[in-house]
């Protein structure tokens, strides 16, 4: 019998095996035989109707399909009821109808464009005890009134709106309280603005809740009190970036179970409560960037040794760091005290008890040696130790942590030196700007995004490997002593930002062929030759084109200017960097934020009229043409480029009038027309005559106000015209006085002609002068006789 058994074992087993793989192939059919709940279609019909799907996103969304088949619709494959909906990157409305649904138990709208959310009759139509645990409307660019409509969501466990305005809703805290289940709430980035709270109301049904982010609103109250007590069990709580400000409550230490603990970047006073030490779970304790104070905090560190995260820098704390901080953090990973007044006091051989991936030490005075137990950190991804003194360094392991450092580095605005040619960095962000490294650049991996090397000594050209660096979105390498033609690189950085090239000895032309994302381009005083490629006119997002001092000839491209950054006013996302400008007739450079639409070719040898396209670019804070040879006259348009505040055109031969309409660019600060040939009047305008003369000087025949060298009849242009009425008057003068000076002719040649062709006249005119000289004759001889008898 046990014989028979044993051999009929495998059939056995195969025969389960068959039946298990049968039931399998039942359930598989059973899940493509699931009809739709028509009141469910109904519903997403319905939710469907207020979508903007122009991308054909919902195309499955149709009658001819079962709605459980439907892009992003999930169903129970017993009930055949909708239990689950998540789709994402829509346009339109939220139909709020969706939570009809009876047996939805997870709804995700997140990431979508819904600009619009409808709640009309959702009150009235939920009947039924929600099974809805998971809500998330986070990221859409939606605004809410009020929150009451989520009283009716009791199995509510996950509720995440960030991302929506929520600045209206003033009683957000009560409506999350009639949500029994809820264990997170996610509202940051939704414009709250402070904790308000109603006395009259119990918060008892948020005890269970776990996890609350309230993170970058702003919120400008102080913590009280009693937002400590509406929980104990709170494991996460992230207040940071908000504009909170008073001192951090002692019922924090109420939470116990405290493993998350966020309040960096708000305006926090005075010290952290005494027993923050005790918290025995906590891992992540953020406080940077407040006026937090004490000289207690080193002591404070030594017992939280589950910390693994520990960001307290840009505050006002004090005392000693030493190896005994750190001597119970084993776990530390994230160590960051930037900007803060400790005094470091570290072992030379000390080994510290944790391996950290993140190092943020920044603006603290760590120099003039560099931390040794720094070089022990096997695991360093981050490190940032930019403006701490440090100018000496253990080359073989300075040279090992920094080459493997994968991701951020920054050394800037130290006092390192040395020649770091053989070196190759792996980070995608390198920082080793203002210091006075000698020698080649350093090669860098296929993987570098930011590159900010400016303000050393580097020579030499670009690294051959620097090609490979496909990604690259900055490079600065302003003011340096760098070398050799760029052409073959640009062209192969296709993805990049920024490109800052200035203060060096780069030669060649100009490339032709460079990134369509480019938006800053920095070629200034350098040895480029050649003319200006049109391509570059052809870049859609540049906004900061400098190609100053270098050697430029030829005249400006005859093109259409597809500089649309400098046409049109573009928000872009891109973040931003500090870059050098010349501006406004400074001779140094200003630090100021990149987003300024600078067009400067000034000190070249090119020719020629300026292109009228240039000034159509209407976004032009500053444009400078000075110390070239261009020549022709301002055309009128220059009267729209009403941004600009800077404008230099000095030294060239621009000639003609300065077109009136210049007086309408209202922001102008700094003009500079001096040494051309321009002519006439400067227009009449309070912004041009606010300028001194030396903006106008070496223009012989320019004149008006500020100018002394105009004639008095230029000067009062009025008085040199004359008017009709005076113009008439001086015609009738003009006539008297040449009718009398032609009778007087014509009376004289009268007279003296009769004379000369009449005898008789003639001799009746010599009696007649004769008789009168005989007359004369005598009366003067009696006259003598008499006198002298007497």
């Amino acid at each position: 019998m046990m014989t028979i058994i044993t051999t009929q074992m495998p059939l056995l087993l195969l025969l389960l095996l068959s039946l298990t793989t049968f039931h399998k192939c039942m359930s598989i059919n059973d899940h493509k035989l699931v009809r739709c709940n028509e009141k469910d279609k109904e519903t997403l019909s319905i939710f469907k109707k207020g979508i903007n799907d122009s991308y054909g996103e919902l195309s499955t969304w149709s009658t001819e399909n079962d709605c459980c088949a439907w892009k992003g619709v999930t169903c129970d494959n017993i009930t055949n009821r909708v239990t689950k909906l998540d789709l994402q990157s829509l346009p339109g409305e939220i139909n709020m109808c969706i939570l009809e649904l009876e047996f939805l138990s997870y709804l995700d709208l997140s990431f979508n464009e819904f600009d619009v959310i409808s709640f009309t009759t959702i009150q009235h139509n939920i009947t039924h005890a929600s099974n809805l645990f998971y809500l998330d409307l986070s990221f859409n660019d939606l605004q809410m009134d009020n929150l009451e409509w989520l009283s009716p969501l009791s199995s509510l466990k996950y509720l995440n709106l960030t991302g929506i305005d929520l600045h209206k809703v003033t009683n957000w805290l009560q409506a999350v309280n009639t949500l029994p289940s809820l264990l997170e709430l996610q509202l940051s980035y939704c414009k709250l603005n402070n904790f308000i709270i109603n006395p009259s109301i119990q918060y008892s049904n948020l005890s269970s809740l776990l996890s609350l982010d309230l993170s970058y609103n702003n919120i400008t109250s102080q913590l009280p009190n009693w937002f400590f007590n509406l929980t104990k069990d709170l494991t996460e709580l992230m207040l940071q970036e908000n504009n909170i400000h008073g001192e951090i409550p002692s019922s924090l230490l109420n939470l116990q179970n405290l493993r998350y603990l966020d309040l960096s970047v708000n305006q926090l006073r005075g010290s952290l409560p005494d027993g923050i030490s005790q918290l025995p779970n906590i891992q992540h304790l953020g406080l940077y960037s407040n006026m937090l104070s004490g000289s207690n905090i080193p002591s404070t560190l030594e017992n939280l040794s589950s910390l693994n995260y520990l960001s307290i820098g840009r505050n006002n704390f004090s005392g000693e760091i030493s190896e005994n901080t750190f001597s119970k953090l084993s776990n530390l990973n994230c160590l960051e005290l930037a900007s803060s007044n400790f005094v470091f006091q570290f072992n030379l051989d000390w080994v510290p008890p944790f391996q950290l991936s993140y190092l943020f030490l920044s603006n603290t005075n760590q120099g003039p040696n560099f931390p040794s137990w720094i070089y022990t950190q096997k695991s360093l991804q981050y490190l940032n130790l930019s403006s701490s003194g440090i100018s000496l360094v253990d080359k073989n392991n300075f040279s090992s942590l920094i080459e493997r450092i994968s991701y951020y580095l920054d050394l800037s605005n130290n006092f390192l030196t040395g020649d770091i040619s053989n070196l190759t960095l792996k980070g995608d962000t390198l920082y080793l700007s203002n210091n006075s490294y000698t020698g080649g650049l350093p090669n860098i991996s296929p993987n570098a995004l930011k590159v900010d090397f400016s303000y050393n000594s580097f020579s030499g050209s670009i690294p051959h490997s620097w090609k490979n660096s496909k990604d690259l979105q900055s490079i600065n390498l302003w003011n340096n002593k760098l070398s050799g033609e760029v052409l073959e690189h640009v062209s192969d950085w296709t993805q990049l930002w920024i490109l800052n090239l200035g203060e060096n000895e780069f030669s060649g032309t100009i490339p032709i062929k460079m990134s369509q994302y480019l938006e800053v381009l920095i070629l200034r005083a350098n040895q480029f030759e050649g003319t200006i490629p049109t391509q570059l006119f052809n870049q859609s997002s540049l906004f900061h084109l400098d190609l100053a001092h270098n050697k430029l000839s030829g005249s400006m491209p005859e093109c259409i200017y597809n500089l649309t950054q400098m046409i049109t006013s573009i928000i872009d996302s891109f973040p931003r960097t500090t870059i050098e400008l010349f501006i406004k007739g400074q001779d140094y450079p200003s630090n100021i934020q990149s987003e300024r639409r600078t067009f400067d070719l000034s000190s070249n040898s090119l020719s020629g009229e300026v292109s009228l396209e240039l000034f159509r670019l209407v976004q032009i804070q500053s444009l400078n043409l000075s110390h070239n040879n261009f020549n022709g006259t301002i055309p009128k348009e220059i009267g729209g480029m009403e941004h600009m505040e800077s404008l230099d055109l000095s030294n060239n031969k621009f000639c003609g009038e300065i077109p009136q309409t210049m007086s309408l660019l209202n922001f102008l600060d700094y003009l500079n027309l001096s040494y051309n040939n321009f002519d006439g009047q400067i227009p009449i305008g309070t912004q041009l005559q606010s300028f001194n003369a030396s903006s106008y000087i070496g223009n012989p025949k320019l004149c008006g106000d500020p100018l002394n060298n105009c004639t008095t009849e230029e000067e009062n242009p009025q008085n040199a015209t004359a008017s009709p009425e005076n113009e008439d008057d001086d015609s009738i003068r003009e006539s008297v006085f040449l009718g009398m000076g032609v009778g007087f002719a014509a009376g004289f040649w009268g007279i003296c002609g009769s004379l000369f062709l009449i005898r008789k006249w003639r001799h009746a005119c010599f009696r007649f002068v004769d008789g009168v000289g005989d007359k004369l004759y005598v009366t003067l001889m009696v006259k003598l006789n008499s006198f002298h008898r007497n």
